[in-house]
Parts: C-alpha cells; sequence; structure tokens
C-alpha cells in the first residue's frame, strides 16, 4: 500500500470518526419516541412534585391566606413562623415542645439501631456465604420467611418478652425491636453481595492461615462499602419513618419525631393551623429525602453489586 493510500485511508477514517462522534454521544436529532419519553417523565415528575409543592407553600403562608383556597398559589406574606412554631412550641398533647424532642429521640434511636442491626447482618450474610454449615440454608430460608411475617402478629409476644427483661418501654428496648425486623432483608443482602465474590479470594486467605475474623475484617469488610451503604439508606430511612413501633416499645421519653407529628395533626384544641401542620411534616421527612439526595447513586450501585448472584 503507497503512502498516498494510507493517507487517504486516514483521512477518511477520520471524518467518519467526526461524522460519528464519540461513543455514547447523544442524538444529533430527536426521534417522536424520544419527545415521547421526555414528555412522559417531565408530566411525572410534576404529578409527584406536585404535592410537595402544596406543603412548601402552604407552610410559608398565613392562615387567612391559607383560608382563601389558593393552594398551589406563591405565599403573598412569606413568613417561616410555621417552622419554627412547628420545631419549638407546637402542642404535642399537653406538651407544647414541638417536634425538637423528637428529632433528638429519632436520631438517638437510629443512631444506635443502624450500627448494631448491619454488623450483626453483615456478619450472619458472611457466615452464610462462606462458611456454610450443615442446615445452614434451612436457617436462612427461615430468617428470610420473617421478612415476610405482619408486624402486627408479633407485637404482643415482644411486648410480653420484652416486659419480662425490663426491656419494655425503653430505649434498648426499641434498639432491639429495630435490630430485630432490619435482619431478614439485611441479611438477605450482604449474603447476595459476599455470594457475588469470587470464591478464589476466600479460599487463597484460607491457605494463607486466615481465620473467620481474619477473613472478615481484612478481605470482606473493605470489599462490602457499596451494599453496607445500602442497608444504611434502607436502615436509616425505615427506622426514622417509623411510627408503629416507636408508638409501642418506645415508651414515652423515648417517643420518636413520627409520633410528635401525629400529635401535632391530631391536636384539636384551638384552630388546626394548616401551615404549621404541613411545616412539621416537611421537617420530618427532611432526613431520609437529604440522605436519598446526597447518596442515591450509591444506593443503585450497591443494589447492582448484590444483584449478580442469590
Amino acid at each position: 500500500m503507497t503512502t498516498e493510500a494510507m493517507t487517504a485511508g486516514g483521512a477518511a477514517a477520520r471524518s467518519v470518526a467526526i461524522e460519528a462522534g464519540p461513543r455514547g454521544a447523544k442524538p444529533q436529532k430527536l426521534s417522536a419516541s424520544r419527545v415521547g419519553i421526555y414528555a412522559f417523565l417531565i408530566v411525572m415528575a410534576l404529578f409527584f412534585l406536585l404535592p410537595l409543592w402544596v406543603m412548601i407553600v402552604t407552610s410559608l403562608k398565613t392562615m387567612p391566606e391559607i383560608r382563601l383556597g389558593q393552594i398551589f398559589s406563591w405565599p403573598q406574606n412569606l413568613t417561616f413562623d410555621p417552622w419554627l412554631k412547628a420545631w419549638d412550641t407546637a402542642c404535642t398533647g399537653r406538651d407544647c415542645n414541638g417536634l425538637k424532642p423528637g428529632f433528638w429521640n429519632s436520631v438517638k434511636i437510629t443512631a444506635l439501631s443502624v450500627p448494631v442491626s448491619i454488623i450483626i447482618a453483615m456478619i450472619n450474610g458472611y457466615a452464610l456465604s462462606f462458611w456454610k454449615y450443615r442446615g445452614s440454608e434451612l436457617l436462612f430460608g427461615i430468617l428470610v420467611f420473617g421478612a415476610f411475617v405482619p408486624y402486627q402478629v408479633v407485637i404482643y409476644p415482644l411486648i410480653i418478652g420484652l416486659s419480662k427483661v425490663g426491656l419494655f418501654a425503653t430505649l434498648p428496648g426499641i434498639v432491639i425491636i429495630h435490630t430485630i425486623f432490619g435482619m431478614p432483608i439485611l441479611t438477605l443482602l450482604f449474603r447476595n453481595f459476599f455470594s457475588s465474590l469470587p470464591i478464589e479470594l476466600f479460599k487463597a486467605a484460607r491457605v494463607d492461615g486466615a481465620g473467620f475474623w481474619g477473613i472478615f475484617f481484612r478481605i470482606m469488610l473493605p470489599m462490602s462499602v457499596p451494599i453496607t451503604i445500602v442497608a444504611i439508606i434502607l436502615q436509616v430511612t425505615g427506622i426514622w419513618n417509623d411510627f408503629l413501633f416507636g408508638l409501642v416499645f418506645a415508651g414515652r421519653p423515648n417517643m420518636p419525631m413520627t409520633i410528635q407529628l401525629n400529635n401535632i395533626v391530631v391536636t384539636t384544641t384551638g384552630i388546626r393551623e394548616y401551615n404549621v401542620n404541613m411545616a412539621a411534616t416537611i421537617l420530618t421527612a427532611a432526613v431520609p429525602l437529604v440522605i436519598y439526595f446526597i447518596s442515591g447513586k450509591w444506593f443503585v450501585r450497591g443494589i447492582a453489586a448484590g444483584a449478580v448472584k442469590g
């Protein structure tokens, strides 16, 4: 092949590459199907964001303006007094301390329950993946079956059991409850993730003389960061949004934020302040929303990492 032919061939290849564009580049023209998909996504986003918009604008209005019935309009007299009242002085029954006590109670319950439940589930998933024993699959099936048992069925036996040991209506008691009910799904997540790892890593560590805890801390724990983030998101969201267990097992001194929110909304003394109710609802939901916005990509990555093998 002559130099002129090679030069011409290279120029043609470059021109084709320029016309085609880089790999993964967006098409130059929008097709009808793509426009339809975008339109559908925009409509769905507006549909799901509309209630949040109503809550936000209502929480920033005064009660006389709310009574006008213009629920979608931006407030004419912007005020943050409902937010301050919801946080600090709104009445939750006989007490008028707002959401603040419930917020700190939720922080305590979540900060204690999440690490305990994740550590136990991580060890369970690791043991059921690499240290199998006779009956381990049956035990795993029973554990996963626990995720489908309705909570209401076991509440009364748990009340009796915690009362016998003096942990009913205490902070350790509600931590134990959240750990128990978070165990099935978290164990399933970690077990599937560890099962997707190459078995050669485990065998090589065994050949080098590493034991159960050595392999766990030196190999499995550093590799389980993505699925651990998924577990943290699930547990924090589930525990923070919990109402039933907090109402039954936490006790009055440890009532979480959701209980305080319910008490604010259902309190009927005086006028019903919808702006305060909306502000209290947004404050209660703020923590899970912030967590999802910050770590959403890690959530998807962790779910995909544990979805290879089951």
